[in-house]
C-alpha cells in the first residue's frame, strides 16, 4: 500500500529544472536566431542595446512583481493565473486566465509550425516540389508528440530540455568563436532602417516577444517543491542571464566583417546569418534552433493544461478537467489542449493570429504588475513578501507592457482589452463563490476607512439625511416580502442591515453564525436584493434587540431607523411594543410593518398616509412615501393624505396647512380632510383605505393600555393589504422637515 502511494505521488521539481530551464530556453528561442541580425542591420548596435535593455527592464520589473506575490502566498497549480486570482480576485483572475490558457495552447501550434518550417527548409530540391500537405502533417505530428510526452510525464519533458539547453549554449559559443576568428571592424552604429522603414518602435515591437518566455517556469508552480523559493530565484536568474546573452550576441553581429550590412538586414536571411558565422554552422545551429523551438512548445503544453486545471478547480471550467493521472499529470486537460492546438493548424493566417496572441499574453504582464502594486498600496497586514517592490515600479512595468501591446498591434490591443472586459463582466454576473481573501476586499476596506474618517469629521445635515435601517428577522426566506419592502425604502441612497439574533442557548446556530450570515447574503443575491447581513449574539431577544438597535452603526452612518415585522402572536406583539417604547428614547425612528398581500406588478399603486398632527410622524411618513416612489414599479403611485378633524372650521384650516406644506416640499399628493361626525378614527381609516396598496399610520408612544393598543393595531393590520405603523423619534433636524404641522396649527 505504501509503495503504491509513493509510486503514484507526483514528482516535484527544484529551481533549476522546474523554473530556470524552461524559462531560459523559451527566452533563447526562435527570435534570437531569426531576427537579431535583421535588428542590428536596421538600427545599429547601440540602438539594439537600447531595445534589449528596455525590453528586459519591463520583463525584469514583471519578474520582481511576480516574485513579490509568490513569496507572500502559498502558490498552487495554475502559475500566473493562480497568483492573479488570489491577489485581485476570482473574476479578474478568470478574465486573465481564460485568454492566457488559449494563448499557451495556440503557442503550441505556432512553435510546432515553426519547427516544421525550420526542418522542411532542408528539403532537397532534387526531390521535387514539397507536397502542400507536408507542412501541416509534420506540424500535427509534432503537436501529438509534445502532447503525448507532457501528458505522460512532466519529469521526462523537463529532463529532455537539458540536452536542448546544451545545444543552445554550444551554438552561442560557436557563434562567438566563428566571429572572433574572422575579420572584425568597429561596431555598426548607424541606423539605416533598410528593411524596416516603419522605424525604431516597429523594430522594438518585433523583438519584444523574445524576452517574454520567462513566465514558462511560473506556469509549473504546482509541480515545484518550494514555489516561494524557486519562482523568484529561477525567474529572475532567467531574465538576467537572458539579458546578458542578448547583449553579447548583437555585439558579435555588429563587429563581424564576414557579412555586409545588406546581408545582415535581409528579412529573409533568418537563421542563415548564424550558419554563415558560427563554426560548424549548420551542424550546430540547426539542431539548436530545432531544440529551442521544441523546448518552447514543451513549455506551452506543460503550462496551458495546468492553467485549465486551476480554472477547473476554481469552478470556472468543468470539474473533469482537473482530473489527474496516476503520475499526477492533468492528462484530460493536456489532451484537450492538444486537440485545440491541432484544430488551430487549419485556421490559416497564423502570423496575424500570432500578433493577437502576443498582445493577449502581454495583458498577463499588466495584471501581474497591477496585482503587486495594489497589494503594496492597500497595505494589507497579511501582505508580507520577502521581496519588496515599490508600487510605482510595478505600475511602471504595467504601463510599459501596455505601450508594447499598442506598438505590436493597436487593434489587437483593443481586442484584448475588450475580450477580457467581456469575460470579467460575465464572471461578475455569475456571482461566483470565492474561498479566499483578495486585494479587492482590501481596496474596499481602504476606501471605506477613508470615507468613514471623513464622515466622522462632518456633521450630517438634514440635507444629507437618508434611511440607515436595521431590520430584525428570525428567518430570511420566510420574510422576503418584508425585506423587499424595507430595501425599497433605501434603494440607491440608504443602507439596509438585516440582523438575525442568536441567543447563547442556540448552540448549533452559535457555532455557524458566520456561515448563516453568508447564506443570508446568498439568498439575497438570488432574490436580486442588496443589503448587509449579520448575526448578533445576545443574552435574550428583548434586551438584545434593544442593545443592537440602540448602538448599531459607525461614524456618520449610525442607524437611524429600526424596522420590525408584526409578530404572529399576541404575546410577541406586546413584547414588540415594549421594545419600541424603550427604543423611542434612543432617537431611532420605528417602523412596524405588516404585509397581508404580496407585491404585484401593477404599476398604478396607491399610498395612503394617516396623520392627526401629533409627534411629527407625518414628516417621516411623507418622506418614506417619496422614497418608495423612486422605485420603478411605484413611481406612478398616487399618494393620499388623510387627516381627521372635529369640525368644518378645522377642516378648512387643515387643508390650507397641508396644501402649503406639500407645495413647499415639492411633493404631489391628494388631500382628504375628514370630519369625524361621531365616527371612530379607526373605522374611518379602514373604510377609506381598504383598497390602498400601502397605508402609513402613526404609532403612539408609551406603555399605557398596551393590551388595548395591541387589539387596535391587530384590527388595522389584519384588514389592510399592507400597513406601516410609523414613529418619528428623530431629533428635530434628523430628517428633512417636508411636512411640518403641530398641534398649534390645528387650533
Amino acid at each position: 500500500m505504501d509503495k503504491k502511494s509513493i509510486k503514484s505521488k507526483p514528482h516535484k521539481f527544484g529551481t533549476f529544472l522546474g523554473v530556470y530551464t524552461p524559462s531560459i530556453l523559451t527566452i533563447l528561442g526562435l527570435i534570437m536566431y531569426l531576427r537579431f541580425g535583421w535588428i542590428v542591420g536596421n538600427v545599429g548596435y547601440f540602438k539594439t542595446v537600447l531595445i534589449v535593455l528596455m525590453a528586459s527592464s519591463i520583463t525584469f520589473i514583471t519578474g520582481l512583481s511576480a516574485s513579490a506575490i509568490a513569496t507572500n502566498i502559498k502558490v498552487g497549480v495554475g502559475g500566473e493565473y493562480y497568483m492573479i486570482s488570489r491577489s485581485l480576485g476570482l473574476e479578474p483572475g478568470g478574465a486573465i486566465g481564460i485568454p492566457l490558457y488559449l494563448c499557451r495552447t495556440l503557442s503550441v501550434t505556432f512553435y510546432c509550425y515553426g519547427l516544421s518550417e525550420a526542418i522542411l527548409v532542408l528539403w532537397p530540391e532534387s526531390q521535387g516540389v514539397l507536397p502542400s500537405y507536408a507542412l501541416q502533417s509534420l506540424t500535427i505530428f509534432f503537436i501529438v508528440l509534445v502532447t503525448a510526452l507532457s501528458g505522460k510525464s512532466a519529469k521526462l519533458v523537463l529532463k529532455s530540455q537539458i540536452p536542448i539547453m546544451i545545444f543552445v549554449g554550444v551554438s552561442i559559443i560557436a557563434l562567438l568563436i566563428g566571429v572572433l576568428t574572422q575579420e572584425l571592424h568597429a561596431p555598426i552604429s548607424k541606423a539605416t532602417y533598410q528593411t524596416a522603414p516603419e522605424g525604431f518602435w516597429y523594430v522594438f515591437a518585433v523583438f519584444f516577444p523574445a524576452v517574454t518566455g520567462f513566465t514558462a517556469g511560473i506556469g509549473l508552480s504546482g509541480d515545484l517543491k518550494d514555489p516561494k523559493k524557486s519562482i523568484p530565484k529561477g525567474t529572475l536568474a532567467a531574465v538576467v542571464s537572458g539579458a546578458i546573452i542578448y547583449l553579447i550576441i548583437p555585439l558579435l553581429l555588429a563587429i563581424t566583417g564576414a557579412l555586409t550590412l545588406e546581408q545582415m538586414s535581409d528579412p529573409d536571411a533568418g537563421v542563415t546569418i548564424w550558419t554563415r558565422l558560427a563554426v560548424f554552422g549548420p551542424w550546430i545551429v540547426y539542431p539548436a534552433v530545432w531544440g529551442a523551438v521544441l523546448s518552447s512548445a514543451f513549455g506551452s503544453i506543460l503550462g496551458g493544461p495546468r492553467i485549465l486545471q486551476a480554472l477547473s478547480m476554481d469552478g470556472l471550467m468543468p470539474k473533469f478537467l482537473s482530473k489527474l493521472s496516476k503520475s499526477g499529470q492533468p492528462t484530460v486537460a493536456t489532451w484537450i489542449s492538444g486537440i485545440i492546438a491541432i484544430a488551430a493548424v487549419f485556421l490559416g493566417g497564423l502570423n496575424t493570429i500570432a500578433q493577437y496572441v502576443s498582445v493577449l499574453f502581454l495583458t498577463l504582464y499588466v495584471a501581474v504588475n497591477v496585482s503587486a502594486a495594489v497589494e503594496q498600496l492597500i497595505k494589507e497586514p497579511s501582505y508580507r513578501p520577502k521581496i519588496h517592490v515599490h508600487w510605482m515600479l510595478s505600475f511602471l512595468g504595467a504601463i510599459g507592457a501596455m505601450v508594447v501591446m499598442w506598438l505590436i498591434n493597436p487593434f489587437a490591443f483593443l481586442f484584448a482589452l475588450g475580450l477580457e472586459a467581456m469575460i470579467f463582466i460575465y464572471l461578475i454576473s455569475k456571482k461566483l463563490e470565492q474561498q479566499w481573501g483578495d486585494a479587492s476586499t482590501g481596496i474596499w476596506m481602504h476606501m471605506s476607512r477613508y470615507a468613514l474618517l471623513r464622515l466622522n469629521t462632518k456633521k450630517v445635515h438634514t440635507r444629507n439625511w437618508r434611511p440607515i435601517i436595521i431590520l430584525f428577522i428570525r428567518d430570511l426566506k420566510e420574510h422576503m416580502q418584508l425585506i423587499k419592502f424595507t430595501e425599497m425604502l433605501g434603494q440607491n441612497s440608504g443602507l439596509l442591515t438585516i440582523s438575525k439574533l442568536v441567543t447563547l442557548e442556540d448552540t448549533p446556530e452559535l457555532e455557524r453564525r458566520n456561515e448563516i450570515a453568508f447564506e443570508m447574503q446568498k439568498d439575497l443575491d438570488k432574490a436580486g436584493l442588496q443589503a448587509l447581513t449579520e448575526v448578533n449574539i445576545v443574552g435574550d431577544f428583548k434586551r438584545g434587540m434593544y442593545q443592537v438597535a440602540a448602538s448599531h452603526g459607525v461614524a456618520g452612518i449610525k442607524t437611524n431607523t429600526v424596522v420590525f415585522g408584526w409578530s404572529g402572536t399576541t404575546e410577541g406583539r406586546i413584547q414588540e411594543l415594549q421594545i419600541i417604547n424603550e427604543l423611542s428614547s434612543t432617537g431611532k425612528n420605528i417602523l412596524m410593518v405588516h404585509i397581508n398581500k404580496p407585491f404585484t406588478n401593477r404599476m398604478n399603486k396607491r399610498i395612503d398616509i394617516w396623520w392627526r398632527g401629533q409627534d411629527n410622524n407625518a414628516d417621516l411618513m411623507l418622506l418614506l412615501s417619496y422614497l418608495i416612489r423612486l422605485n420603478r414599479k411605484w413611481k406612478k403611485a398616487v399618494v393620499n393624505i388623510f387627516s381627521v378633524v372635529d369640525s368644518e372650521e378645522e377642516k378648512h384650516k387643515m387643508e390650507q396647512y397641508i396644501q402649503f406644506s406639500i407645495r413647499e416640499a415639492r411633493i404631489d399628493a391628494e388631500i382628504h380632510v375628514l370630519v369625524k361626525k361621531g365616527k371612530n378614527v379607526v373605522d374611518l381609516l379602514l373604510e377609506k383605505s381598504s383598497k390602498a396598496d400601502l397605508v402609513f399610520s402613526g404609532l403612539a408612544r408609551g406603555n399605557d393600555n398596551i393590551d388595548k393598543r395591541v387589539k387596535i393595531l391587530e384590527r388595522v393590520a389584519n384588514s389592510l393589504k399592507m400597513v406601516v405603523f410609523t414613529q418619528n423619534n428623530g431629533m428635530k433636524n434628523d430628517i428633512p422637515v417636508i411636512f411640518s404641522l403641530t398641534e398649534n396649527n390645528l387650533k
